[in-house]
């Protein structure tokens, strides 16, 4: 599966902490937008696509969100708590954000613009997309 957890440096005294997030040093790829999620509730479900080409780094700033990811092969489940790990996503890996913390904050850099066209919002085309086979279907999600 195309994702890989990060560690982020952090810097820090007495005064606090400070990560720097630079494009190609921790960041390995051109950051061309960011966005966050906040004020989400638990039982709400976010995301639920892929994306045809885009590659995005997550990192739950504040709070806990859990996010199931899937390339096709089987889904797994990763918990994003700590703000000094960042989650690398490659392209076509289906995710969906749950069980978001009361005060998570969700920062989240793509290596693209908002594309419409880059997104696969159905399940079942997503599969027939990554594994190449269209005859598939019916999986329920």
């Amino acid at each position: 599966m195309d994702i890989q957890p990060i560690l982020l440096q952090t810097h820090g005294d007495s005064r606090g902490m400070l990560i720097a997030l630079e494009q190609e040093r921790n960041v390995p790829f051109p950051i061309r937008r960011v966005y966050y999620l906040f004020a989400t509730n638990a039982d709400v479900h976010r995301g639920m696509h892929a994306h045809r080409h885009l590659n995005q780094l997550a990192v739950a700033v504040r709070g806990r969100v859990t996010i199931l990811l899937d390339d096709g092969t089987g889904p797994t489940e990763v918990v994003l708590d700590d703000p000094t790990k960042g989650l690398l996503l490659g392209s076509m890996v289906w995710r969906d954000l749950h069980d978001f913390s009361d005060d998570c904050v969700l920062m989240v850099l793509a290596d693209q613009l908002y594309d419409p066209a880059d997104y696969i919002t159905n399940y079942d085309e997503f599969l027939n997309e990554v594994r190449g086979d269209a005859r598939l279907g019916g999986t329920g999600w």
